[in-house]
């Protein structure tokens, strides 16, 4: 059974969303590739190069600023780097990670191939970006990325309190007339 989220192209709304969460314009902005419970995105996918042609390795963006914060407090307690001495030890578990490696590329590569740039995160052999894991893990479904699996976990209920950003009409209306 196929669990990967169906990407979708970002609406108007969307994209005044992914706005207001970043506090900027999206930039490379492809689909949306995960909604957050709340029902906004928080994944996006990007393309491989930015409108300038500057190449940007990170296909999958964590959006939601609740989620990253969660992320950014992990992150500050080790858990990256006690994620790496594991897969240093962990056999099978660098196996799963080095997959995960090698289907972030070939997602990326489907969209455009950018030879010579690493996947993202870290991959494949130690734990650079948390941010990076979870939002594979949510744009590609459970099982892909043992490490961004493990991260999403590790969260609390970011969307809990409701959403991050609230876009209507109004909002949406302010996204077209830029």
């Amino acid at each position: 059974m196929d669990t990967t989220p169906e990407h979708t192209p970002p609406t108007e709304a969307d994209i005044a969303a992914v706005r207001a969460q970043l506090g900027r314009p999206p930039r490379g902005l492809r689909a949306v590739a995960h909604r957050c419970p709340c029902g906004n995105p928080d994944v996006v996918e990007t393309s491989p190069r930015l409108e300038d042609g500057t190449p940007f390795p990170t296909l999958y963006y964590l959006t939601c600023p609740r989620a990253a914060s969660a992320i950014g407090t992990l992150e500050a307690e080790g858990v990256m780097k006690t994620m790496t001495a594991r897969l240093a030890q962990d056999v099978e578990l660098a196996a799963r990670y080095r997959a995960a490696h090698a289907d972030y590329l070939e997602r990326r590569d489907a969209v455009e191939v950018l030879s010579g740039f690493p996947s993202a995160g870290g991959m494949p052999d130690r734990v650079k970006c948390l941010h990076v894991l979870a939002a594979h893990s949510l744009a590609a479904g459970p099982g892909v990325n043992p490490l961004g699996d493990e991260t999403l976990d590790l969260l609390p209920d970011w969307w809990a309190k409701g959403p991050c950003v609230q876009v209507g009409d109004e909002a949406a209306a302010t996204e077209e007339e830029q």
